[in-house]
């Protein structure tokens, strides 16, 4: 299942600085990034949930947010991409 990732961190301090770089980090180490706080996410729903909880555990609720968009199994159909970064095949194998 194809999940989006989507995060937008207050680094107007030290403490936002470090949770942007934990949150950007716990994203690398499942998925693609596509934009600069946007992650693409292929995997089974089970781990979708223990990143989930990864991330809104370093995330500040007062000041940072983050989104979660389910675009589930049939992704190829909903996804267009334009532009100058070139696209990737989420089902291919992705190297860490």
């Amino acid at each position: 299942m194809l999940m989006l990732i989507t995060y937008d961190v207050s680094t107007i301090d030290e403490k936002g600085k470090t949770r942007l770089r934990k949150i950007a980090k716990e994203c690398v180490n499942y998925g693609q990034r596509v934009q600069n706080s946007v992650f693409e996410i292929n995997t089974d729903y089970s781990t979708i949930l223990k990143l989930k909880n990864k991330l809104l555990k370093i995330m500040d609720s007062k000041y940072d947010s983050i989104r979660f968009y389910h675009i589930g199994n049939n992704w190829a159909k909903k996804v267009e991409h334009y532009g100058v970064k070139t696209s990737y095949n989420a089902e291919d194998l992705l190297l860490v």
